[in-house]
């Protein structure tokens, strides 16, 4: 017998899904409720699917809320439904995919995926083959329906379609899809090549075997009057740019046409999907050579499209001039990640790289217009393109922009000025001869009447901030700061916004050139402090933060002091310690605490305290909430400490319960971070600190943490304790080393290198004493230096922390010379002089004396990095001209003219010069 509804059961579901659709909040609870209780009965699922399907008086909202209440409770319980509920919906869905309305048709296919989803694909097959047979209906309403059932299985399932699991149905299903391609309906040909475009990106065998068929069946519908189906077309094209370019080449010259225009077309969403073309086009390797005769054609049409459209104007409120003092809500402020500290080392001629973990400059000039969109699209493939293209493509675009940059209309003018911006990075040298006459217009257009002109100025400004510096400081530099600090105060909240990013590049590209101009910056950014709303407060202090460290030690003045720490101390008061913002303002003051170094001392108590009980905090939440692991090895102090602590998270967690989910543990990452500039800039001053903390037992706890980003800030801060009152940290040796040699573990590379670090700098300071270590990691070291494509980082300080161990244990160390010297040596040769390349050489210089034998095949790597010294100390100096000389000696004149005839000319010359050998 087919199940029927009760009809009083009928009409309370009905009323219920009357009610569900009132604005009242309690109505609201009231209905959650009730729906909680009908969940305990399984055949309610079957009334929620008779209201969908059967009851078509009823009006469409209230049957597709059904369904969609009925989604909700297949991806919930699905696995509870008894079979012949289960069935009975199955059968309803498959039997009404043709319903008359679209609406109920679009929410029977969401339901189909979803139950699709939940592993049945496998459990009901007869779907596919009914779904693929109701294609050939007669009806348009069921062909239409099973197409876009169809559509959302092959999202949601592209990979298990075309897996053995289920034979393979795609083999069936792309055939088929490629017939409707040439449908009457524009609705089912933009269905059928959605279908077919998800199996592109994966190369799904089956589309690959109809490829030429498929393209000519896209270039078929290439002028397509519907503008969904050019859409699609479109997004085909740019995916099998990406995975089968060698089909399209012979095409190239056509298909690049068809995109010049599509990316013109009137439906924006077209000229969107088409304009991701040329950014796709640009990381080919076969760009140059397919776009150089139609840079002509193509750069008009970027420039244009970068243009705001009238509704960008309106969502971005183009006409409000002065908002300033309009609050902020809660969704205009996008999350912020705190970035955990990495150890780097500086190199020749720049500053500390970052390796694996430098993150892309997000170069978005309209942040709060976050969408994608055609003008983002269109400046992003210009900067790709200039960066391919370099200055071949400015006699293209200089023609374009005088005509743009002095515009009497705003927002062709504001176009310009981000075209300008966006060809700064791949067309610097050719703009070079410009920028005299460039950058003082750009820098009064700061002064435009316009918020949304002066916003961008303040972007592509920065842009061109590196030549800005290279300059007379009075020539731009000076002219540029003072309107830029203007803008910082200016009455819009975007252009408050633009200035302060801009103002950091420039503080990070400047550096002790802002010394000068010290007083006047930080009268400005003290002054916004007073007028900014809260999300520019966290951009504020990010431009703080980098001023720090920029300007460094400079920054260490009364006079500096007292017009800063005051307002950031008020901050720091003002905000609770589960405030998010704390996050920014911890790294703010991490960069001021390491500038500021012995200046910080009057405020580092109360900072220090409360990085101490934010940690403390954020472990008790995480231990109660099971979140975390205690391992504990020997030592009694810490085991007691440790349980101190838990009992102390039990207590906390008794009385607020509510606050006792999984803990946030950025709190945690950030509060590390903040004791290891303090550890880095009071140096020995933070003994005392330490003294009367229990930092130590935190720290432990930390090291072991599951998440990696604690374990990462963690050895760094062990790294900073280390160096700065190594009387603190001697006892726990035992107990953290063993933690730091688990953590020698490339797959978590930020981890591995900043316990690298932890361990070289231990080892500086144990000495001799280090011994029963060095088995414990020596091991790990000489793997990971070995290993292929470790990045650069972390090889550096690997090579550092094994030199170090071999200068306080040579005779446990130089046995294994040979495994390592040289990638040793080619991973520090770019290295600047400083302490730590000075201890990693004297401990290579001391181990080659231990086991001479173990360098000899690689001799010339060795010869190479000491020429890579600039300027050694006197004794190290010694020890490299004994080594060399003690070589030369031993092979005799002869074997080494032989052997020296292999040393490149530079390096000849510098060993000749600096070692007369």
């Amino acid at each position: 017998m087919e199940w029927q509804p009760d009809e009083q059961g009928l009409q309370q579901v009905l009323q219920l899904l009357k009610d569900s659709q009132s604005p009242n909040t309690v109505t609201q609870r009231a209905v959650q409720q009730k729906l909680e209780q009908l969940n305990q009965f399984p055949d309610f699922n079957n009334y929620l699917i008779f209201v969908l399907t059967r009851l078509k008086t009823e009006d469409e909202p209230t049957r597709s809320l059904s369904g969609l209440i009925l989604k909700n409770n297949v991806k919930a319980h699905y696995q509870n439904f008894p079979p012949a509920v289960a069935d009975f919906i199955k059968q309803e869905c498959l039997n009404n995919i043709g319903d008359p309305s679209p609406l109920i048709r679009a929410t029977i296919g969401i339901l189909i995926t979803t139950i699709a989803s939940k592993g049945e694909l496998q459990t009901w097959p007869e779907l596919l083959p009914q779904l693929c047979n109701l294609l050939n209906s007669e009806d348009y309403n069921t062909c239409e329906g099973s197409f876009g059932a169809l559509q959302k299985i092959c999202e949601d399932s592209s990979e298990l379609l075309d897996s053995d699991a289920l034979n393979r149905p795609l083999n069936i299903m792309i055939p088929k899809f490629l017939q409707f391609f040439k449908h009457c309906s524009p609705k089912i040909r933009s269905h059928a090549i959605a279908c077919v475009n998800q199996f592109i990106i994966g190369r799904a065998q089956a589309l690959m075997d109809h490829i030429d068929t498929f393209i000519e069946s896209l270039f078929a519908l290439a002028a397509d009057e519907d503008s969904e189906v050019r859409k699609n077309v479109c997004r085909a094209l740019v995916m099998l740019l990406e995975v089968r370019i060698d089909r399209l080449i012979p095409h190239m010259h056509s298909i690049i046409q068809y995109m010049l225009q599509r990316t013109q077309d009137p439906d924006e969403n077209v000229a969107l999907e088409a304009c991701e073309f040329w950014l796709t086009l640009a990381e080919q390797p076969i760009c140059k050579e397919m776009l150089s005769g139609h840079l002509v054609q193509l750069t008009p049409i970027l420039v244009n499209g970068m243009k705001y459209s009238e509704i960008d104007i309106i969502l971005l409120k183009g006409d409000v001039e002065e908002d300033e003092a309009v609050p902020d809500s809660d969704q205009d402020i996008k999350p912020r990640f705190h970035k955990s500290r990495t150890v780097t080392l500086q190199h020749e001629g720049g500053e500390g790289e970052e390796g694996e973990d430098i993150e892309e400059d997000d170069d978005d000039d309209d942040d709060t217009l976050s969408d994608w969109n055609l003008r983002k699209c269109s400046a992003a493939a210009l900067d790709v393109l200039a960066n391919v293209f370099r200055d071949e493509l400015l006699p293209h675009l200089l023609p374009l922009l005088k005509g743009l940059l002095f515009h009497p209309d705003w927002v062709i003018k504001e176009s310009g000025i981000l075209v300008l911006g966006a060809i700064a990075e791949g067309c610097m040298q050719g703009m070079v001869p410009y920028l005299p006459e460039l950058i003082p217009h750009l820098i009064q257009c700061l002064c435009d009447k316009k918020a949304l002109v002066r916003s961008i100025a303040c972007w592509t400004l920065s842009r061109y901030a590196h030549w800005v510096v290279s300059q007379p400081p009075d020539s731009y530099l000076k002219p540029l700061m003072t309107e830029l600090l203007k803008r910082i105060l200016d009455g819009n909240k975007r252009v408050q916004e633009a200035a302060c990013s801009a103002f950091a590049t420039l503080e990070e590209e400047a550096c002790t050139e802002l010394v000068p101009y010290l007083s006047f910056i930080l009268d400005t950014l003290v002054f916004a402090f007073g007028k900014y709303q809260h999300k520019n407060l966290l951009i504020l202090y990010d431009a703080i933060g980098t001023l720090a460290d920029s300007v460094g030690h400079h920054l260490n003045q009364p006079e500096y002091i007292q017009k800063l720490m005051p307002p950031l101390i008020a901050k720091w008061n003002e905000l609770k310690d589960e405030d998010k913002d704390l996050f920014p303002l911890l790294e703010c003051l991490s960069s001021v605490a390491t500038a500021l170094q012995s200046g910080f001392l009057p405020y580092c108590e109360p900072v220090y305290q409360r990085c101490v009980t934010l940690v403390q905090k954020t472990l008790a939440q995480a231990m109660v909430s099971g979140n975390t692991c205690i391992c504990l090895f020997g030592n009694d102090v810490m085991i007691k400490a440790l349980e101190k602590m838990y009992v102390l998270s039990v207590q906390m967690y008794n009385q607020h319960p509510d606050q006792y989910e999984a803990p946030d543990k950025d709190f945690m990452i950030v509060a590390l971070d903040l004791l290891s500039g303090l550890a880095e800039g009071l140096g020995g001053h933070v003994e005392q600190l330490v003294a009367r903390s229990n930092i130590m037992t935190l720290l432990f706890q930390c090291m072991q943490d599951t998440m990696p980003e604690v374990r990462q800030s963690s050895f760094a801060l062990l790294g900073d304790l280390t160096k700065a009152c190594f009387l603190h940290v001697k006892p726990c040796i035992a107990e953290f080393m063993p933690i730091l040699g688990l953590n020698l573990n490339p797959e978590f590379i930020s981890v591995c290198n900043n316990a690298t670090w932890a361990i070289g700098e231990i080892s500086m300071q144990m000495g001799a004493e280090m011994q029963p270590y060095v088995g414990m990691v020596l091991p790990h070291l000489v793997e990971i230096i070995n290993r292929p494509n470790t990045p650069k980082t972390l090889l550096e300080n690997t090579a550092i922390t094994i030199g170090r161990l071999g200068y306080v244990c040579p005779q446990e160390v130089a046995p294994q010379l040979q495994q390592f010297i040289r990638p040793w040596c080619t991973s520090l040769r770019n290295i600047r002089d400083n302490e730590e390349k000075d201890s990693a050489f004297r401990g290579i210089c001391v181990m080659i004396g231990v086991n001479p034998a173990g360098v000899v095949q690689d001799f010339i790597f060795f010869c190479d990095a000491v020429a890579s010294w600039v300027n050694p100390k006197d004794d190290l100096r010694d020890m490299f001209y004994k080594i060399l000389h003690g070589f030369k000696d031993q092979v005799g004149e002869e074997n080494w003219q032989q052997f020296s005839e292999q040393f490149p000319p530079l390096l000849k010359e510098r060993l000749s010069a600096c070692y007369g050998v």
